[in-house]
């Protein structure tokens, strides 16, 4: 006998304001002190930006190791930008596999809305599936076992109770094995989503467009006849890895979906 699928998560719906005019997505920035260039260029976009509304889905951190560290140093520069963001146009955060510590104190004083994962954007006559897209990794069952601790209020309440410089401290050490890990892997063999487990979720949620991050595999791809997805693009601008990469995918009135690249000098 096969498995028994997994219950499907709960759908909350993000309905677009009558005066949107155009919709961004992006993800998996990782902005940290090491990344000046990216975090450059996303403060550049987010301040110039035509969109009505731009969301967030995962790993605008490359960690958060809680809300108490929005007072100082970088992340209290990166509070600023999204809290000016956020005066001028809608935006709305979704926690990754790197940032999930993000708290309800940090969003609602920067003016910014949670938005759980998965959700559903109705926007200009259309319905869309939104995700991170880690939690449709299922292959990854290390990684799957690992998730479901951190996420839990145990370990978040015993993690946050300990002193900043320590949580600090531990999410380096957690950054530095998953990049051992990653780095022992040949790309071909990182895991991507589930495409089943993806498929019942969109069908549920009646959303023939999933968009979601994660994978670093940005791609316009059809998962069923009259279903597809849209991989986000992950950036990096500091150009240590091959040329800068930046991508908005941006979605107007017209229903129309299109990657657009950010250059910021």
């Amino acid at each position: 006998m096969g498995e028994t699928p997994a219950a499907l998560p709960r759908f909350e719906t993000l309905e677009a304001a009558p005066g949107w005019t155009a919709v961004d997505f992006i993800s998996d920035l990782h902005l940290s002190e090491q990344t000046p260039r990216t975090f450059e260029c996303w403060a550049h976009y987010l301040r110039g930006t035509p969109a009505s509304a731009v969301i967030i889905l995962g790993d605008l951190f490359e960690v958060w190791v809680g809300d108490d560290a929005r007072h100082a140093g970088f992340e209290a520069r990166c509070a600023a930008v999204l809290a000016e963001a956020a005066a001028r146009r809608a935006v709305t955060f979704t926690c990754g596999n790197r940032d999930f510590l993000v708290g309800d104190a940090m969003l609602a004083e920067c003016g910014v809305r949670a938005l759980p994962d998965p959700a559903v954007l109705v926007a200009f006559g259309r319905r869309f599936l939104l995700s991170h897209g880690d939690a449709l990794c299922l292959a990854d069952h290390d990684y799957q076992v690992f998730r479901a601790l951190v996420r839990g209020a145990p370990w978040q309440r015993d993690f946050l109770a300990r002193p900043l410089e320590e949580r600090q401290q531990l999410a380096r050490q957690m950054r530095d094995h998953s990049e051992q890990r990653k780095h022992g892997m040949a790309v071909q063999d990182w895991v991507d989503i589930d495409q089943p487990t993806a498929l019942r979720w969109m069908r549920a949620a009646r959303t023939p467009v999933l968009i979601h991050g994660h994978t670093h595999r940005p791609a316009h791809e059809s998962l069923a006849p009259g279903y597809a997805r849209e991989v986000l693009s992950d950036w990096d601008c500091e150009g240590a890895h091959g040329a800068p990469r930046a991508e908005v995918l941006r979605l107007t009135p017209d229903g129309a979906l299109t990657r657009l690249p950010i250059v910021h000098a």
